[in-house]
């Protein structure tokens, strides 16, 4: 007999694999084994950070084929063994295996949309993938922008779900060491953090926006940190972290870029904190979407202001005027404008605290908090 408490999570988007939906997961994860027990279908490596006494089942997950062949059985037999009382999938991407899951075994049926769970152009996905997504007891979405998608696309019970994040200690030592490690000196400082994909804007950003705020600021630096989305679903061909480098070359800045691959959380905080804004300058791309901007939340968690084009589900990470400015989309002038207001005002310290402040409303705790509400039914 199941047990209603307990839950089962398949999913490709775990550690060791990087990124905002990877992290999302994992508290994902700890947040269902804070409710009773949890098995976990996902990949290789994943067991050495998901919660103790989890019961996990591996597959291969760095090729998209190798997670769709091994996922299912590995599932179906953590299903057999757990007896969950709730299946839930990390994205649109695991739900039908989460479906036979629960389907097999009297549970119910959660998935967790990102935007390209809808949004994607792929024939094979549209018609074999997208049915199970609709079949969800519960569908828990990322932003208004993914709820409104997945209303559209015929996915009945939905609700809003917005990632959390953590608040790192303030530390203005490290900030000092990292801005003296990497030569940066007393200098306006913009940051761009996430997976380099077409979508993220980059390029753009680089030939259009840049710049127009080195006009302004001829002596700030950009620091890039992320490397090519080598694992993500969706990929285009080429390096996008190449395509930055050719920009940035074309224009003559590359004195003006410091590139730095993935680092871990504790040097990505001191990251945020050592920078003066936050650019997120995402496009709209037919068939991709950013769901929701996790980059923008952890930005303003450690007091850092964010600039981005409203788009997608951006809008639901960036308070407007709180924790950042929303441009229209493609409006590059602006968005240069919006950075160099607050180039202008770096260094206040109370702005950051009201920042941080603001933030709050997006700390883990109040996602689990909402996450324990859906999963018992009661109000939002």
């Amino acid at each position: 007999m199941s047990d209603r408490r307990s839950s089962l999570l398949v999913t490709r988007n775990l550690p060791p694999l990087r990124g905002g939906m990877e992290r999302l997961n994992l508290r994902l994860a700890h947040a269902l084994a804070d409710i009773g027990p949890l098995a976990v279908c996902g990949p290789f490596g994943c067991g050495a950070e998901l919660p103790p006494d989890t019961s996990v089942a591996e597959v291969p997950a760095e090729r998209l084929s190798r997670f769709l062949v091994s996922a299912l059985p590995r599932a179906l037999s953590l299903a057999r063994s757990s007896k969950p009382g709730v299946v839930v999938a990390g994205s649109g991407l695991s739900a039908p295996f989460a479906w036979a899951c629960a389907r097999l075994f009297g549970a119910r049926y959660i998935v967790y949309l990102h935007g390209l769970d809808i949004v994607t152009n792929s024939t094979p996905y549209r018609l074999a993938w997208l049915p199970f997504v609709r079949r969800a007891d519960l569908a828990l979405v990322n932003s208004r922008n993914t709820a409104m998608l997945a209303t559209r696309a015929g996915v009945a019970h939905v609700e809003i779900l917005h990632p959390g994040t953590d608040f790192p200690p303030l530390r203005p030592d490290a900030v000092e060491t990292f801005r003296e490690r990497h030569g940066l000196g007393a200098r306006p400082l913009m940051l761009s953090v996430g997976r380099l994909t077409p979508r993220k804007g980059l390029v753009d950003f680089v030939h259009k926006t840049l710049p127009l705020v080195l006009n302004v600021y001829p002596d700030a630096r950009l620091v890039v940190i992320g490397d090519d989305a080598v694992h993500a679903a969706k990929t285009e061909p080429g390096s996008e972290l190449r395509r930055v480098q050719e920009a940035a070359e074309a224009a003559g800045m590359t004195g003006s870029i410091l590139f730095l691959p993935h680092c871990d959380d504790e040097v990505l905080a001191t990251a945020y904190q050592s920078a003066d804004v936050h650019v997120f300058p995402v496009r709209e791309v037919p068939g991709d979407v950013e769901g929701f901007g996790m980059v923008a939340i952890e930005a303003a968690a450690n007091g850092l202001p964010t600039v981005a084009f409203a788009v997608g589900g951006v809008p639901d990470a960036v308070l407007e005027h709180a924790t950042g400015d929303l441009i229209v989309a493609g409006d590059h002038e602006a968005f240069a404008r919006a950075i160099t207001h607050r180039l202008e005002t770096r260094g206040d310290v109370r702005a950051r605290r009201a920042i941080r402040e603001a933030a709050a409303c997006y700390g883990w705790e109040v996602f689990e908090t909402r996450l324990r509400r859906l999963l018992d039914g009661g109000d939002p």
